[in-house]
């Protein structure tokens, strides 16, 4: 069956392999595959498993702002416990650390037996500056010269092969350059050939790819981040965008083959054009970090086909952890929200037991943090609830809530949403604030009935309630801080 809103699951391979004491991705017992169906996963997306190339670590993972994001997430690190970061990829072969090529077809052949897909990470805008092809592959690189070096070593370098080779670092044109890698070219031929071949390659390997900083590989943003290079070596605009030539390359043999694009910048509807299948919805998480209401309720109604293709999610690798961001209540009102709308659901490993750390992704092991008991229960509930059919393949809809009373202004608190699929209702009621809130609320009633039995399936809890009443006036509802109700009937 294809879902319309799939669940997906981000696991820091290296680091989670080592917690586990597996020594491969195979040695993941059937036990934890079985877990993950009855959470309802429908993608496991394995973060790093690539080559590295453990040479350059020594000369780009010991900067200050590094060592100090080390400090911070554990205590009592060591030398031996910084291997790298997983997007610096030396190449596209299995890092020895999690396994061999066999280990992983073998795990992609059990998952998928179980109805799970694999996404593994792609990353487009560079590679490792140590990588070999700096040498075999110069071409796909972003060249660049003495003149541009002397003025700006830290965006370019000169190439380890060849003294009088200049190449760039890779980058985000917001921030400074990622040092440990070096930058392809998107108006290059060849450097196009090479990630398209590349995608070919891996799509054997998996059932779909996580596409790292997608919108970098955009030409008017690489123009814009890269301008000085591409004019001084006179390189011309292609006519065509890459991921439009490389998605149906790669779609054209693996039409099933999955593409989702970390995106920003408000790119993610040109990304889905181009074929993506889905994009991240950074906008969501930053509306729900704050407390404006009314632009989550904006967002939540955009087109139908935009949500469907967004990538909701509270946390993942990039971003702090919800627990600690958000604090416990409201981070649990988030996980609700997302969890209940349109669209594909990343969640995070540790997200579910609470953890406040954010590990760098150079950090081969992470510090012990105590499960929440109450995070870990609430989440396992709600994504059993979750993965019924009926936020699967339903209809869904905003509803809006209505004031309760005169003057009583706490109904814009409530986010507030429906499900239906045949003749089940899910009502799913939100106060995203931090104080008591009211509404009421008007939806689809029996109508040879005189009294509803709403079925709270997420406090188990059960209301009997006057048809006549919730037609008439609406359904009163009433949230403590940052509470939810999951409303369960039929008609």
């Amino acid at each position: 069956m294809v879902y319309n809103n799939p669940r997906i699951l981000e696991l820091n391979t290296r680091v989670w392999l080592k917690k586990k004491n597996y020594k491969s991705v195979n040695e993941i017992p059937d036990s934890v595959l079985n877990e993950w169906v009855d959470l309802g996963f429908d993608f496991i997306w394995l973060m790093g498993i690539w080559k590295t190339n453990k040479n350059i670590v020594p000369q780009y993972c010991f900067e200050p702002d590094l060592v100090q994001s080390y400090t911070s997430a554990l205590k009592n690190w060591q030398t031996e416990d910084i291997i790298g970061s997983p997007y610096s990829i030396d190449s596209y072969e299995i890092n020895l650390d999690i396994g061999s090529q066999e280990d992983l077809l073998l795990l992609k052949e059990r998952l998928n037996k179980k109805g799970i897909k694999l996404i593994l990470d792609f990353v487009s805008n560079h590679l490792s500056v140590g990588s070999k092809l700096v040498k075999e592959k110069k071409e796909i690189f972003l060249p660049a010269d003495e003149y541009l070096f002397r003025n700006d070593p830290y965006t370019f370098f000169k190439s380890p092969y060849n003294s009088k080779e200049y190449f760039a670092h890779g980058r985000d044109p917001l921030f400074p350059p990622w040092r440990d890698t070096i930058q392809i070219n998107f108006y290059s031929t060849e450097a196009r050939k090479f990630l398209t071949d590349t995608l070919h390659s891996i799509s054997y390997l998996c059932d779909g790819v996580r596409c790292d900083m997608a919108m970098l590989s955009l030409n008017n943003i690489f123009y814009n981040t890269w301008i000085g290079a591409l004019k001084k070596y006179g390189y011309e605009r292609p006519q065509q965008e890459f991921w439009y030539e490389t998605i149906n390359s790669v779609k054209s043999s693996h039409p099933e083959f999955v593409f989702i694009a970390e995106a920003y910048w408000d790119l993610e509807w040109q990304l889905q054009q181009l074929g993506f299948d889905f994009t991240y919805d950074k906008r969501l998480l930053d509306r729900l970090s704050g407390y404006d209401i009314k632009t989550m309720k904006d967002h939540l109604r955009a087109e139908k086909d935009f949500q469907l293709k967004s990538v909701r999610f509270i946390e993942n690798h990039d971003e702090e952890r919800a627990a600690a961001k958000l604090g416990k209540d409201k981070s649990l009102a988030a996980a609700t929200i997302i969890s209940t709308i349109q669209g594909m659901i990343l969640y995070h490993d540790g997200q579910f037991e609470g953890k406040k750390i954010k590990l760098p992704v150079q950090l081969a092991r992470e510090p012990f943090e105590k499960e929440d008991d109450r995070i870990k229960s609430y989440y396992y509930k709600l994504l059993r609830i979750t993965k019924e059919n009926i936020f699967r393949i339903g209809e869904w809809s905003m509803l809006d809530p209505t004031p309760s009373a005169n003057s009583d202004f706490s109904f814009e608190n409530i986010l507030i949403w429906k499900w239906r699929y045949e003749n089940r209702f899910i009502i799913v009621a939100v106060n995203y604030s931090n104080s008591t809130s009211r509404c009421r609320v008007k939806f689809e009633t029996p109508v040879d009935k005189m009294i509803l039995n709403l079925n709270d399936i997420l406090n188990s809890v059960s209301y009997e309630r006057s048809v006549d009443e919730i037609n008439e006036r609406g359904l009163y509802i009433e949230l403590k801080p940052f509470s939810s109700h999951i409303f369960s009937f039929n008609i």
